[in-house]
């Protein structure tokens, strides 16, 4: 929180300024320590629309990653935590990280360690980055751990931007697709189903189940709404559940299409991160637990913690993720010859590349057949209205 003061130096001079603190009494403490006799001190209170609306000043995966790069090359420089935090609280863009950087800073000066300060912060810092923090912190290379993980947050970055462009052009013709029909039914469709009806002749079954729908989107649109919003909301209620999570993350896996994409995706991270924390120095059954949260699938992130319980038993890693059939045969294979030959660090950082590839490989296959299946979906969708609207009424027409 941000406090206004006013207060004495050494000198006897007035000075007034501001002070990120987490309390009135901390604040106090902090201008106490720079040799400022306070002599008012109470919390600064900002107006802001766009600052009440957290949504608008999102922080991404980018401002997380220049953060640690930049942090690690001032740490490196022997630049004092407390002032390098106050040096790149200038300097990043996001108004909302500013203020949490500001707040890091002040604990830190406040006595608690670099990685218990980012710990408060679980939806900006993940498990896997105070962590590293930490074993940064113990073993002296706190800026040799901000680099790994800058590099890692980076490919893992680089493989999200990936999936996330790929999808965007099918989403987009997807998404005008709906806009398209919707306003077919709304515009177009019911003066050619008057016709139709007026006609009074017996109309194929295609035609009676564009007839009924675009009269129930015609009379009926507002319910229409209000269920598929009230869907929308109960879905997103049901997924925040546990037997919800973890049935649409079952789903994911399972799903025809996409399901061999979102395992690779997940290998991937599960090899990546658990590299990371390996070489950070971080014990097995720690890393397990760290990785668990950060794979994003509540099926593996069962595995996974189910794996590391029987690691801390006295199991190895490969043979507790071998008795579960949804882990890929292949990853516990790699991590057996890995943990065989004493070099698991690296059998993961290339388990992680492979799987890095094979993402790549099949994004570029869907790319590359979805667009051919949207050209059939919007042929079936205008055959669909030329035989149930267009012909009939040609039929009409030439009766006539």
């Amino acid at each position: 929180m941000e406090y206004t003061y006013q207060a004495r130096d050494e000198k006897g001079m007035m000075r007034t300024g501001t002070v990120v603190a987490i309390n009135e009494a901390s604040a106090f403490d902090i201008l106490s320590g720079h040799g400022l006799i306070v002599i008012k001190i109470f919390p600064l209170t900002k107006v802001s629309l766009l600052q009440s609306l957290d949504i608008l000043d999102w922080i991404s995966a980018k401002d997380i990653v220049l953060f640690s790069r930049q942090l690690a090359t001032l740490i490196n420089a022997k630049v004092p935590i407390v002032q390098a935090l106050k040096i790149l609280r200038m300097q990043v863009s996001s108004k909302r990280l500013q203020n949490i950087i500001a707040e890091i800073s002040s604990k830190v000066e406040s006595g608690n360690s670099l990685s218990e300060a980012i710990s408060q912060y679980p939806n900006i810092f993940s498990n896997l980055y105070v962590s590293l923090v930490h074993a940064g912190e113990l073993s002296g290379t706190l800026d040799e751990s901000l680099s790994y993980l800058a590099t890692q947050l980076e490919k893992d970055y680089e493989l999200r931007s990936k999936v996330i462009g790929a999808m965007i052009y099918p989403a987009f013709i997807i998404s005008a697709l709906l806009v398209v029909g919707i306003l077919m039914f709304i515009f177009v469709l019911p003066p050619l189903v008057s016709i139709l009806q007026e006609a009074q002749v017996d109309l194929p079954i295609t035609t009676k189940i564009l007839i009924a729908a675009t009269n129930i989107i015609q009379h009926f649109w507002w319910l229409l709404l209000l269920a598929l919003t009230g869907l929308a909301i109960g879905l997103r209620v049901y997924i925040r559940t546990y037997s919800g999570r973890l049935m649409i993350d079952y789903f994911k896996i399972k799903s025809p299409i996409f399901g061999k994409l979102f395992v690779k995706i997940y290998m991937s991270r599960f090899a990546r991160n658990l590299s990371t924390l390996l070489a950070g120095g971080i014990p097995v059954v720690k890393a397990l637990d760290a990785v668990a949260d950060i794979v994003g699938n509540q099926v593996y992130k069962e595995i996974i913690l189910d794996a590391s319980q029987k690691v801390r038993n006295g199991k190895s890693i490969s043979s507790a993720l071998t008795e579960d059939p949804e882990f890929p045969p292949i990853v516990s294979q790699m991590i057996q010859i890995g943990e065989s030959t004493g070099e698991l660090q690296q059998i993961l950082d290339k388990l992680a590349s492979f799987y890095e590839k094979e993402v790549e490989g099949v994004l570029k296959i869907l790319t590359t057949l979805i667009e051919p299946i949207i050209m059939l979906i919007l042929g079936m969708a205008v055959a669909v209205m030329v035989a149930g609207i267009l012909l009939p009424i040609y039929n009409l027409a030439s009766a006539a």
